[in-house]
């Protein structure tokens, strides 16, 4: 979950074909509110989407919320991933998403676990475990762009024998292992449910990548929604496929500067900034899983450490 002490610009830019999402039409350049009060990333599928009830009620005690009149409403935009087939208890009663929403308000903190880790507990991809990942680039201007994906792909993020990462050109230091890329030729061969030749049988729809980007340079509505647009090449360049039928792979732009930027090429390179911090951010949450009891896949490390 994503919140600030004060409402932020947002857009945001759907290209999978399988989106779960709650009030992203108010984020379109065209709409009357432009700032929103939290952003929400939530497994669970469709009844994930209730965490952001639970966000909404805690912020709603805090005071915070679109003004009318003598009410506040605030505003939670929410994607979800379908990880409903990934092991575990999934028989409740009653629906703890919103009490989850809840809790993840409360314990809301500048720093946070990747990996196996909040909404990136259940994720996997084609044939490893997903995860929660993050990245940031701090631009030569001082500008800063940060990434927050949860990787729950049908598509692979690995490529060859050695599980090199499709996006280890872009690899900062050792955050993902330092493996290097990949120097075998990869046919990427497809079965006939679209997966990668050799990867598990995976039942369609269980699949999607969520994420958002944010930076402290101010933009607009509309320059946030091409910046979210641009940054789905992070996705194309570190997962294989990505924005298939079965996926509702989506981004968030975020912004929370206040000095306008009105240089066009500016806002390229913060929108190219923003697609590399993604494409990272996708290799550090799968390298960072870990393996629980349970798993339908193993993780990255144990498979590719191990021996």
């Amino acid at each position: 979950m994503l919140t600030a002490d004060k409402p932020f610009n947002a857009s945001v830019d759907v290209r999978g074909g399988a989106p779960g999402t709650r009030e992203t039409d108010l984020l379109a350049p065209d709409k009357l509110v432009s700032a929103i009060d939290a952003i929400v990333l939530s497994g669970g599928s469709a009844f994930g989407l209730d965490s952001a009830g639970g966000v909404m009620d805690e912020l709603r005690n805090k005071g915070r919320g679109y003004e009318v009149a003598d009410v506040r409403v605030p505003l939670v935009s929410a994607a979800i991933i379908f990880d409903l087939l990934n092991g575990g208890e999934k028989q409740w009663q009653r629906n703890p998403y919103p009490e989850l929403g809840r809790q993840a308000l409360q314990n809301a903190t500048t720093e946070f676990a990747l990996g196996s880790h909040g909404a990136g507990i259940g994720a996997t991809t084609a044939n490893l475990k997903g995860g929660l990942g993050s990245a940031s680039i701090l631009m030569p201007d001082g500008t800063m762009i940060g990434a927050l994906v949860v990787v729950n792909a049908r598509g692979s993020v690995v490529a060859g024998e050695k599980g090199q990462f499709w996006a280890a050109p872009f690899e900062v230091g050792n955050e993902f292992g330092d493996h290097g890329i990949c120097a075998e030729r990869v046919e990427m061969h497809l079965t006939s449910d679209g997966l990668p030749i050799g990867s598990p049988s995976s039942t369609a729809g269980t699949n999607t990548t969520i994420a958002i980007v944010a930076t402290d340079a101010a933009l607009n509505t509309s320059q946030l929604k091409r910046v979210a647009t641009v940054s789905h090449d992070g996705l194309a360049r570190s997962i294989m496929p990505a924005h298939t039928l079965f996926d509702g792979d989506l981004v968030f732009a975020v912004s929370t500067g206040v000095a306008a930027v009105d240089d066009p090429a500016t806002e390229a390179a913060l929108g190219h900034a923003a697609s590399v911090c993604l494409a990272r951010a996708v290799a550090r949450g799968v390298y960072e899983a870990r393996s629980a009891d349970g798993d339908v896949f193993p993780c990255w490390c144990d498979r590719y450490l191990s021996g």
